[in-house]
């Protein structure tokens, strides 16, 4: 088994995630909200490779060579990227579900009593 099978699962809950979670915010909301994941998406990355090419020059892990794709960013290989990547999509849009729901629940006790208060 090769490493980007291992973490096309975690990709693709981060990839649905992040694309539902900002239907859930204001619209006005979401420009800023992609920016502010494209920076830090790219900061991410670009200390992931700068890290990860540190570690494994100093020897304190590798990779077998028939398990991963090949292409280096570094020396760190390309499916090592793949896991801040979906951190970095995932934290927001889960942040994002997480207050939406919160917004909802703290609306639906004044909703009620309103309707208790009109009868």
């Amino acid at each position: 088994m090769t490493y980007l099978f291992i973490c096309v699962p975690f990709l693709v809950v981060a990839l649905i995630a992040a694309i539902v979670a900002p239907r859930r915010m204001p619209r006005a909301e979401r420009p800023r909200r992609i920016a502010a994941v494209a920076i830090a998406a790219a900061v991410l990355l670009v200390l992931t490779a700068v890290f990860d090419s540190l570690m494994i020059a100093a020897g304190l892990f590798g990779y077998a060579d028939g398990t991963r794709l090949g292409p280096t960013i570094g020396l760190a290989p390309i499916e090592d990227f793949a896991y801040p990547l979906a951190a970095v999509l995932l934290v927001p849009a889960v942040w994002t579900l997480a207050v939406s729901r919160e917004r909802r629940s703290a609306r639906a006790p004044r909703a009620a009593s309103g309707r208790k208060a009109a009868s």
